[in-house]
């Protein structure tokens, strides 16, 4: 399961975004509108990643 990766991409801003959420995006490694990373899928990624859903496009890696 480690080894399973998620490509995330930023699709909506995180201006006027709630601190936590704006939080989780960093975390996450996104900076910038329409910036992709690939991150490790892991119960904590999961989580950020459930929380900013509405911002997030994501697909397997």
């Amino acid at each position: 399961m480690a080894d399973n990766k998620l490509r995330i991409t930023l699709v909506k801003s995180t201006s006027g975004r709630l601190r936590s959420h704006k939080a989780c995006a960093a975390g996450l490694g996104l900076r910038r509108l329409r910036h992709s990373v690939e991150v490790i899928d892991t119960p904590a990624n999961r989580g950020m990643i459930n929380k900013i859903s509405y911002l997030l496009q994501v697909e397997d890696a």
